[in-house]
């Protein structure tokens, strides 16, 4: 559902631009203030699934998702409706890590858990093919207002089966205040120190959810405003100041925090930077291509709204055949191969956008099936190489740091692509689309590269096991 809502919005903004009269520069923030909610909440909602149970957080997460979904649906003004995407981000933002950690920390690291995370994989990719095609269906027959409705009663009914499936809620708080009930009588001292590491397990970091949200907040702006005030702009200039300022600060704030949102020392980890490093490549590439394609299939090609899902669509179905394929895929070849494959996949994909036709559909469009193969592909690799090696205490928070990277990246995408696409066209144009197409295949590029490093860095025996 958290997939769908990112999709199926896309398809939707045409007719929301025409029916709330938002100018066109405002649209975009009907996609970037969910991505920047979602990414700048996503390691405080995973820190939280570590802290007070998985379960209860997926579920207060759907609950407060499906409201905002309402309020969405129901916004008669443009600030309500940007204002409901930002919370429908924030509640996206609880959900998703815990869901994935949920996953991570129950299936053993190996085949068994790279299967696990293929179909998670594969089942985002059924919400993006749902959310293309749903998207079309509603806005044609009904109303943009049902693609936010159809969440309500989806959201609700998964929140109320969820505690019968997902069993017992476990806090990281609760587990060490069973391990000091168990102590022994000459382990005072171990269990004061049991129950002062539970005491401290129960602090978020709030000021650091707050600085890095800033960061990705100002960040996002600054790319989406260059184009329109210009790169030299202050406000620009100053927006790229301050979100320095606010990274520097979270860095400082986390080697303060008795429980910080992230241990700095799990950057040291390679295969935990190059998987979120990854993430964010294909947030970028996925997150913006998906924008510019929806506005250039029925702006530029004057197509339905359900035409326009369902020319995206087969991206999503090859997503979904990824995910379930690509772990025995990634068993004969070893995960680090497969990202060099999937990523350079959709590098040859965005390069043949580049020659999106000015007029009426062409067969080149079905080229979108390799994006999907090396989007879903890179999707669960980077997932797979962020997560091995991480304890269980961590896997929260390492999914909340993947999720981050990727939808920090969706918002930049979000941003940057139509803001290549407005500043090459000056407006409508198929110039700007091919410009954008090209913007994300040098993404793409860089995502091969940095998988090429990877699986190179690697000592030939450790590299067949990767």
């Amino acid at each position: 559902m958290v997939v769908l809502d990112f999709s199926i919005v896309n398809v939707a903004l045409p007719s929301i631009e025409r029916e709330l009269h938002m100018a066109a520069d405002a649209v975009q923030w009907i996609v970037t203030g969910y991505a920047i909610a979602f990414g700048g909440l996503l390691i405080l909602g995973g820190r939280a699934a570590d802290i007070f149970g998985r379960r209860r957080m997926f579920v207060a997460g759907l609950v407060a998702f499906s409201l905002a979904s309402l309020a969405g649906g129901l916004a008669q003004d443009p600030v309500l409706l940007i204002a409901a995407r930002v919370v429908q981000g924030a509640g996206a933002a609880i959900v998703a890590p815990a869901a994935l950690s949920l996953i991570t920390t129950g299936f053993p690291e190996g085949p068994e858990r790279t299967r696990a995370i293929g179909l998670y994989g594969a089942v985002s990719s059924v919400g993006f093919v749902a959310g293309q095609v749903l998207g079309g269906v509603l806005v044609q027959f009904t109303s943009w207002r049902a693609v936010f409705l159809v969440n309500v009663p989806v959201g609700l009914i998964a929140a109320a089966l969820s505690p019968a499936i997902l069993g017992p809620v476990r806090t990281a708080a609760a587990k060490t205040a069973e391990a000091a009930k168990t102590a022994t009588t000459a382990a005072k001292t171990a269990t004061t120190a049991a129950a002062k590491t539970a005491s401290n397990r129960s602090r978020l970091d709030l000021r650091g959810a707050l600085l890095i949200t800033s960061a990705v907040t100002l960040i996002v702006f600054a790319v989406s405003q260059g184009v329109v005030l210009g790169w030299t702009s202050p406000l620009v200039i100053a927006a790229v100041v301050v979100a320095a300022l606010a990274t520097a600060g979270f860095a400082k704030a986390e080697t303060r925090h008795p429980n910080p949102l992230i241990q700095l020392s799990l950057l040291h980890r390679r295969g935990l930077r190059d998987g979120t490093t990854l993430a964010f490549l294909l947030g970028l590439w996925n997150g913006g291509e998906m924008l510019v394609l929806s506005l250039y299939l029925q702006q530029v090609l004057h197509e339905s709204p359900l035409f326009t899902g369902l020319v995206i669509a087969p991206q999503g179905v090859v997503g979904f055949m990824m995910g379930m394929l690509g772990p025995r895929l990634a068993g004969r070849i070893g995960v680090r191969r497969l990202l060099v494959l999937t990523a350079a996949a959709a590098a040859v994909g965005f390069g043949v956008l580049t020659r999106l036709p000015a007029a009426h559909y062409s067969p080149v469009l079905f080229v979108v099936t390799l994006i999907g193969f090396g989007t879903a592909g890179t999707a669960m690799g980077s997932t797979v190489l962020a997560s091995r090696g991480m304890a269980d205490a961590d896997q929260g928070v390492v999914g909340g740091m993947i999720n981050t990277s990727r939808q920090v990246g969706a918002a930049v995408g979000a941003a940057l692509l139509p803001a290549v696409a407005q500043g090459v066209s000056g407006g409508i144009g198929v110039s700007g689309d091919r410009a954008a197409m090209l913007a994300a295949a040098v993404a793409a590029l860089a995502a091969t590269g940095i998988a090429w490093r990877a699986a190179h860095a690697l000592s030939p025996r450790a590299r067949t096991a990767s």
